[in-house]
């Protein structure tokens, strides 16, 4: 099986360098399938993220809920596909009308999807071009799930997962990656890959349901005081992690809708981002807690991944290394800071998604050096001459769409709260969601007893 496995992968390699190497000297087409391979596979490692998702959120929960976040995970996709298909990418793209280019109007129910050769976004068929939307917009979802562990009702959640990328998630689409009032401004936006298009739209949609839900039982004392509530498995975290961050050279690589010869600069750039991230944030939690904390690294990983993912085009390889290295020192004193003033986020979602999208997606105003095709110009950032104007777009952006999110978020999860409630009762939310929600435990009666037979 193994062998049979490799001699596949091999045979794919060969004909994916065999069409790069020929595309020049042959017809058009040959980059035409070229691309829409390279980003079909991009997009295949972009929705196997959510595995790292469920993986890492599971661990950094307690066993008894471990059922319970793998199927968020699983519906928060599943459902979002068929919203963001059905309703949000009409609106994000496709739509022929638009208000002032803040909203979409058109293109609905996967209309236009049955030609493959019908070009939309260079040469990308809109099948394509929607297979790849579709799991950014499931990353975006799905983001939500670990600030909202082991207390929200099923169904709420389900709810919540639809509405989010029908609706919420796809005007933030309009906006920017769609061509609206953001791409139309003198100095444009830029968000190469999403810090804060997919990434901040979670994380701060996050931090509204972590709010209006209120902390988990036993989180805080009668007195006020932090009380630990440690996940079931540490292996879960980092094997989570380290898919996450193999799904990502899906994400960022990807998101230059081409198979051509920037994909690897921006490959190495979110590789380097990443690992200056994990390291920064283990030395630091290491000198604050005098321990280097495992989750925290793991976070450090993923706070340097999605701090990069929206300056990765348009910054050297040094500056995505810094870049990368301060998003892991940001993860670990905004996870503190969010766990004193009680808003209890279980695997550190709006910290990771949160804030260190927006820390990225300011840091193209500083550092960008590259035109990486959204900036329209060269040395753009503060430090290369560029002046405040492309910083003040960037903080423009950052500001709206969070008074956006935080309202639209936050209203929606109050009326899921007011009607078919939100949060489970108090002795569901003890005993475990697993049983109580699903019907059955994530683990067998001999593992969660804690017999070695």
């Amino acid at each position: 099986m193994k062998r049979k496995l490799g001699v596949s992968l091999a045979v794919m390699l060969g004909l994916l360098l065999l069409t790069s190497g020929t595309a020049s000297a042959q017809e058009p087409a040959s980059q035409v399938v070229l691309d829409n391979l390279w980003i079909f596979l991009a997009g295949v490692l972009v929705f196997f993220m959510q595995a790292g998702f469920a993986l890492l959120e599971a661990g950094l929960t307690r066993a008894k809920n471990v059922s319970n976040i793998m199927m968020k995970n699983l519906m928060d996709m599943s459902a979002g596909v068929l919203a963001f298909g059905l309703i949000g990418f009409g609106i994000a793209f496709t739509g022929t009308e638009q208000l002032s280019g803040w909203f979409g109007w058109g293109g609905f129910f996967f209309a236009d999807f049955e030609d493959p050769e019908t070009a939309f976004a260079a040469n990308l068929s809109v099948p394509t071009f929607f297979f790849f939307q579709a799991a950014f917009a499931a990353t975006a979802a799905t983001i939500v799930s670990g600030a909202m562990a082991e207390r929200t009702k099923f169904r709420s959640y389900f709810v919540y997962s639809f509405i989010i990328t029908a609706l919420i998630y796809p005007i933030v689409l309009r906006w920017t990656w769609g061509g609206g009032w953001l791409a139309q401004l003198d100095t444009p936006f830029s968000d190469f890959a999403g810090s804060t298009i997919v990434h901040a739209t979670g994380g701060w949609a996050a931090m509204m349901g972590a709010i209006v839900l209120g902390p988990r039982i036993g989180k805080y004392s009668s007195e006020g005081r932090l009380q630990a509530l440690p996940g079931h498995s540490i292996p879960f975290v980092v094997l989570g992690a380290m898919i996450l961050f193999i799904g990502w050279f899906g994400f960022n690589p990807g998101s230059e809708l081409a198979a051509d010869n920037l994909v690897m600069p921006i490959a190495v750039k979110t590789l380097v981002a990443a690992c200056g991230g994990a390291v920064v944030a283990t030395f630091l939690v290491w000198a604050l807690d005098g321990k280097p904390d495992v989750s925290m690294a793991a976070n450090g990983l993923l706070a340097g991944l999605v701090s990069i993912t929206a300056p990765v085009g348009a910054v050297t390889t040094w500056w995505a290394l810094i870049i990368g290295m301060i998003g892991g020192a940001i993860v670990v004193f905004s996870v503190k800071m969010f766990d004193r003033i009680k808003i209890d986020d279980p695997v550190g979602a709006i910290s990771v998604h949160g804030v260190c999208g927006t820390w990225g997606t300011l840091s193209i105003g500083l550092f960008a050096t590259y035109d990486d095709a959204f900036l329209g110009r060269e040395d753009a950032g503060l430090f290369y001459g560029g002046g405040f104007s492309q910083l003040g777009t960037q903080l423009i952006m950052v500001v709206v769409h969070f008074i956006f999110v935080v309202v639209a978020s936050g209203a929606m999860f109050y009326a899921i709260k007011t009607t078919i409630g939100l949060r489970v009762s108090e002795e569901e939310e003890l005993a475990g969601l697993d049983i109580e929600e699903h019907g059955s435990p994530g683990y067998g009666p001999e593992i969660m007893s804690g017999s070695t037979i």
